[in-house]
């Protein structure tokens, strides 16, 4: 098995990380390696190939999707111009 050393450690950590272990009753040793698996467990992994987008590349896109939406195609009507519509036409004899 490796050894890990870790040197200047903040002694305000180091007394929080000797809480926490005795809290569960573990050794600052096992109590560290359990923060290090459940952290390295839960690592995303970059998508198969496909690099990150900047921030001006995630702007432009939601902006192109915010013009292609129905609504501003005028394919869907607001729901208060058809409330209004059905009250203009009157009560249904």
């Amino acid at each position: 098995m490796a050894t890990l050393q870790i040197e200047n450690i903040p002694e305000e950590l180091y007394a929080r990380l000797q809480e926490l272990a005795a809290a569960q009753n573990r050794s600052i040793s096992a109590f560290a390696i359990a923060i290090l698996e459940a952290e390295l467990s839960t690592e995303t992994k970059p998508l198969s190939g496909k690099r990150k987008k900047s921030v001006t590349e995630l702007l432009a896109e939601i902006s192109r999707r915010r013009e292609s939406r129905p609504a501003n195609m005028g394919m869907i009507l607001d729901s208060t111009a058809l409330i209004r519509e059905d009250r203009d036409r009157g009560p249904i004899l």
